[in-house]
């Protein structure tokens, strides 16, 4: 507690200004805020009793700023397909940015669990959100604090932690997806400069980033994180439209052409595919949380609906096919809820593995995806409509089953640890 107490006294602080926000001056939007986004967490096996003080304030605070902040205008920000820039100041200064990093560079010094719920609390808006803010936490923060040199993280850190700046991270080529080894992008050792070459595809953020943690191959073909930023000569960053998930997040490529690199901006920490590798483990963390946060929603939409719903001169809920629903649901929740809990302890102690992390993050996204479909039809056909989260989440939910390693890729993870076989190689 005392190594956290700056940081809980900010939480404090912005707890009491939002419940002040609601009071005062934007009472109107409030009431309306609040007749949205009547959501309550299911918690059927009492894991608040497993929870810290301090995680329950950090929860308060973001599921405040959740209902206040995103669930008012988040349907009309996924049907116009409209990224609010807007929100990147508001994230850092509620704390969503690198929330596990040292306080010393503006960050929460918080540990796992409070990651994860912070991650499943921005979900529960919508995951183009949350990916807004495990991007720029696991995928542009982590690796400059973990390969970082101490004059880059005083420079970024601070900046990307405040929503100052917002980062975006460059791994996944058009042709090299689920095999990152293969990548083609490269820079050449100039003498006083690095020249960076390549391209870089499916990157959240990167349309609105500041600076880009770039993984490239070097000259012997050894991978190394750069730090690019924007304004660099050769540097765009070309938005990807069309998308039918995550509309309110920005999606773009990285596109390098004969870039400039300074020689500072390598990361000095870690060479090889692994570096790239522990950044997305730390995001497929937040991932397994916040597919949660996003099957509690529907659970809690299709609730709610279900009892208020009348037909044949009764609520639906009354029927025996909802009630087994409703009961699958919660179950499948709280099964997900107590695996994330144990996770989040071995992440705190250090002794997490890669492939638990994948079953964590395969496990959730799975049980979200089969939530959110079970949802939809619970609430017929007002469940493809925005008077409702279901489609939305569902749809997004289409694109986390892919990124941070496809669904059958970690099963074939899981499967190598099973057996010691790889399949993928």
């Amino acid at each position: 507690m005392n190594k956290n107490v700056n940081y809980f006294c900010k939480f404090e602080a912005i707890l009491l200004k939002n419940l002040n926000l609601m009071a005062t001056t934007a009472e109107s939007k409030a009431k309306k805020s609040l007749k949205q986004d009547g959501y309550e967490q299911p918690d059927f096996y009492v894991l608040d009793d497993l929870l810290t003080e301090e995680h329950k304030l950090v929860r308060s605070s973001i599921r405040d700023f959740v209902k206040r902040e995103i669930s008012p205008y988040i349907e009309d920000w996924a049907q116009r397909a409209h990224f609010p820039y807007e929100i990147v100041k508001k994230f850092g200064d509620v704390g969503a940015f690198g929330p596990t990093l040292p306080v010393e560079y503006g960050c929460g010094g918080l540990d796992y669990i409070s990651y994860g719920i912070i991650m499943q609390e921005i979900e529960r808006g919508d995951s183009g959100m949350r990916s807004t803010a495990s991007v720029q936490g696991s995928l542009v923060m982590y690796p400059i604090y973990k390969f970082g040199s101490e004059a880059q993280r005083k420079k970024y850190l601070p900046k990307l932690a405040s929503g100052e700046w917002l980062g975006c991270f460059g791994l996944t080529e058009p042709d090299h997806g689920s095999n990152p080894s293969g990548m083609v992008t490269n820079f050449k050792d100039m003498g006083d400069h690095y020249l960076l070459n390549g391209a870089k595809m499916w990157i959240s953020n990167s349309p609105k980033a500041d600076v880009a943690v770039v993984w490239a191959k070097n000259e012997a073909g050894r991978i190394h994180g750069l730090i690019v930023e924007r304004g660099m000569e050769g540097f765009t960053t070309p938005e990807t439209h069309g998308k039918w998930s995550l509309r309110a997040s920005t999606t773009g490529e990285l596109v390098f052409d004969n870039v400039k690199v300074p020689k500072e901006n390598l990361l000095p920490g870690k060479n090889g595919l692994g570096a790239p590798m522990m950044c997305l483990d730390s995001a497929r963390y937040g991932i397994a949380w916040g597919a949660i946060g996003a099957a509690m929603d529907c659970y809690d939409s299709a609730k709610r609906y279900t009892k208020e719903r009348i037909q044949f001169g009764k609520p639906i809920a009354s029927f025996q096919l909802m009630q087994k629903k409703l009961a699958e649901m919660l179950t499948e929740i709280t099964k997900a809820q107590l695996l994330n809990w144990r996770l989040g302890m071995l992440m705190n102690e250090g002794k997490a593995t890669t492939p638990q992390i994948s079953m964590a993050k395969r496990n959730s996204v799975e049980m979200a995806l089969k939530i959110s479909r079970e949802a939809r039809q619970m609430h017929g056909g007002m469940g493809i409509t925005g008077e409702y989260p279901i489609m939305r989440h569902m749809m997004n939910l289409e694109s986390v089953v892919t990124y941070e390693g496809t669904h059958d890729i970690h099963l074939l993870i899981l499967g190598n640890e099973i057996t010691g076989i790889p399949a993928f190689s």
